[in-house]
């Protein structure tokens, strides 16, 4: 592609101190792209990160695919899963079914108070649910009987309790009437387990019951609130839930989880694009600094330029000639830039707890980013495709000034001379 004359000549102009590689604008553009393709690369992969993990766990506490009741509560559950069981479609796309008692509480204890969601479940089913990345104190899940709690780690250290220790639930659902009006739902249950997510909003705001004590609290005898459906894919909702809306009775309602968290997911798409197009601009404006350098080199080099026409060196290796040595100043800050990138990417959570113990600041607040470490998804795609963008930049820039530098007149620049 380039003749060993034209990657002579290129290199020999790109390492020229005054208006090449060495010169100031050269090595602004350099570390402009470097910065950039570094930048770029750091957070998509963090934003790929916190959809990945946020998702993945709301998606794995939370059904697939949802069934509730417009009435509210819905009784003879365990005919209607298994009759969802001997449906192909969800038979073959199904690895989960659980019943689900939920409502939302006052949780309280030594003078603290806290919201809460209180959320009832077979206890086999939580254990599965928690078998990775959930972290468990206390008493064994399959050990807990009825009447007892698994709550959030950061809820009990807000109500400042211990395992073993009392939470008083105050619930305005199933409230007693009175000649005074209705009574809240008063109860107390002993905290024989916690645990940790890493999920503030699950850690520090859920509890969960056995079923049978969550249907007696919340006065839902023998009925549940809904039906969490887990898939093999979660991202192949569409014929399960098909399949469900004509299998149920008319009264059911049937959501996916983009359905559920609609507003969730598209605002972390629209972030993570809006990103990436305000960070593309450092690698464009890098750029606009190889087309100034080349401009330079191209009025500087003239009288070069000049005579290597005279010598036969056609337009088209000259304009060759300042493609490629433009173009290299984009591929070496490309490479360097990919490196940077993916080591920080790599070592996120290490760099930002550094940073953390040094200014003494919280950079990541878990209530605020609902995560309790900063995630990072490194896609090789992704890194390459950065790469290419810049490399496509940094080509784009050297056009113009290759264009002129094959025009040039030898006969205008020698006769001046």
């Amino acid at each position: 592609m380039f003749s060993k004359l034209e990657r002579k000549i290129a290199f020999r102009y790109l390492g020229a101190k005054k208006r090449g590689f060495g010169s100031v604008i050269s090595w602004v553009s350099l570390i402009g792209i470097t910065l950039g393709v570094a930048t770029l690369i750091v957070v998509m992969s963090v934003m790929g990160g916190f959809h990945d993990t946020l998702l993945g766990r709301i998606i794995g506490m939370n059904g697939h695919v949802v069934v509730y009741h417009q009435d509210g509560a819905i009784s003879d559950f365990d005919f209607l899963i298994d009759k969802m069981k001997q449906n192909k479609v969800v038979a073959e796309n199904v690895v989960g079914i659980v019943p689900i008692a939920e409502g939302q509480v006052m949780a309280t204890a030594n003078g603290n108070n806290t919201g809460a969601m209180v959320r009832g479940i077979r206890m086999s089913d939580l254990a599965e649910k928690t078998k990775t990345g959930t972290r468990i104190y206390g008493k064994d899940l399959s050990a807990i009987t009825d009447g007892e709690l698994v709550a959030g780690a950061s809820l009990t250290r807000a109500l400042r309790v211990g395992m073993g220790d009392n939470i008083s639930l105050v619930s305005a659902n199933g409230a007693t009437p009175t000649p005074f009006g209705s009574m809240p739902r008063i109860m107390s249950y002993p905290v024989k387990s916690s645990f940790f997510m890493g999920m503030y909003e699950y850690d520090s705001g859920y509890i969960f019951m056995p079923l049978e004590t969550a249907q007696k609290y919340l006065n839902i005898p023998n009925s549940v609130t809904h039906i969490d459906l887990f898939l093999k894919n979660p991202e192949d909702t569409t014929d399960v839930a098909k399949a469900l809306g004509t299998l149920l009775p008319d009264g059911f309602v049937v959501r996916d989880w983009r359905d559920l968290n609609r507003g969730f997911v598209g605002a972390l798409q629209v972030e993570s694009n809006v990103m990436f197009l305000i960070l593309l601009l450092i690698v464009i404006v890098a750029a606009f600094n190889i087309v100034s350098s080349l401009v330079m080199l191209v009025k500087d080099k003239n009288k070069d330029i000049a005579v290597l026409r005279t010598f036969g060196v056609s337009r088209k290796s000259m304009m060759k000639i300042f493609v490629l040595s433009g173009t290299s100043i984009g591929v070496i800050g490309a490479f360097f830039g990919s490196i940077l990138g993916v080591i920080i990417a790599i070592y996120i959570e290490p760099i930002r707890q550094f940073f953390q113990w040094v200014t003494g600041r919280d950079l990541f607040p878990a209530e605020l980013y609902y995560l309790s470490e900063l995630p990072s998804k490194l896609v090789w795609s992704d890194v390459l495709g950065i790469a290419l963008i810049a490399v496509a930049l940094a080509f784009l820039a050297t056009l113009y000034p290759a264009w002129k530098a094959a025009n040039t007149d030898p006969v205008e620049v020698l006769r001046n001379e």
